[in-house]
């Protein structure tokens, strides 16, 4: 992939923790690395299939001066997530911010964070059996949509299934939703799980009746074991109301352990029922 770099844009702003910081305001400083396929742009000579830098600039100082944020690192993530989501054509972006003059009482040249945003392809499956499950899904659905780091690109249909683990309960109704998200995978986790407090979802019985249930099946090709994160989702070869809805929106999506696609897997003698 090709880079796009604009190195040292000077800013004076107000952020920072103290009251002077944000009343007298400081220099600050971005360096700026744009992930992006500049062939076409070459062939066409077309700017449309580029990145106008200097528009990207006024752009980029009239974000960073409109707000006042305590730490770089809020700035930072701001201006990362605004070229992600207004420059569809770069696919990832890397930023330096300087703070040169930060009160930190003794002699540093600069004091700076780095950080890398991408736009990351996830799926997610969704599941309830309490309440008004179709309502209840379409409200995650809806909360997913409204974020400003994640946009929900496919969703399948509803599936009926038997319940899985604890069969004493009432049938769930399932989709899976493909998004786009600038989220690291702990912080998407973070966000799911608000998603299903704030919708009333309770833990209390493994496998027991819940009013909506998100969990992250496909997170990029990525594999994670962590203690309260596993990606991909390690039944998703178990379950027919994963593998149907999945190979309904993503049937060449290839998990990233079995090196299977999704079209190749099913399960015969668990009931799905497409409504």
């Amino acid at each position: 992939m090709d880079h796009i770099n604009i190195d040292q844009l000077i800013i004076f702003a107000n952020h920072g923790l103290f009251s002077q910081e944000k009343d007298l305001g400081q220099k600050f400083a971005l360096d700026i690395d744009l992930c992006v396929n500049t062939q076409a742009a070459a062939f066409s000579k077309d700017l449309a299939q580029s990145v106008d830098y200097g528009a990207l600039i006024q752009a980029i100082k009239q974000r960073f001066t409109e707000t006042t944020y305590d730490l770089i690192e809020s700035v930072a993530e701001d201006i990362a997530q605004y070229i992600l989501r207004h420059y569809t054509l770069v696919a990832s972006v890397r930023l330096r911010l300087h703070k040169p003059w930060a009160p930190v009482m003794t002699a540093v040249e600069s004091i700076y964070i780095d950080i890398e945003r991408r736009r990351n392809r996830a799926f997610l499956g969704l599941g309830s059996n309490l309440g008004d499950s179709e309502n209840l899904l379409d409200n995650a659905i809806q909360e997913l949509s409204k974020a400003p780091h994640t946009e929900v690109k496919k969703q399948s249909s509803l599936y009926q299934t038997k319940a899985w683990g604890l069969e004493d309960q009432p049938d769930f109704l399932n989709c899976v939703v493909e998004v786009e998200t600038f989220l690291e995978a702990e912080n998407l986790l973070n966000f799911v799980q608000t998603i299903e407090n704030n919708l009333g979802r309770t833990r209390e019985v493994k496998w027991g009746p819940r009013s909506i249930d998100i969990d992250i099946l496909f997170y990029n090709d990525a594999i994670i074991y962590q203690e309260d994160l596993f990606i991909p989702h390690p039944y998703i070869e178990e379950r027919a109301f994963i593998i149907e809805p999945m190979k309904e929106i993503a049937p060449f999506w290839i998990h990233p352990v079995s090196g299977k696609q999704m079209r190749q897997l099913s399960i015969t003698d668990e009931e799905v029922t497409r409504l």
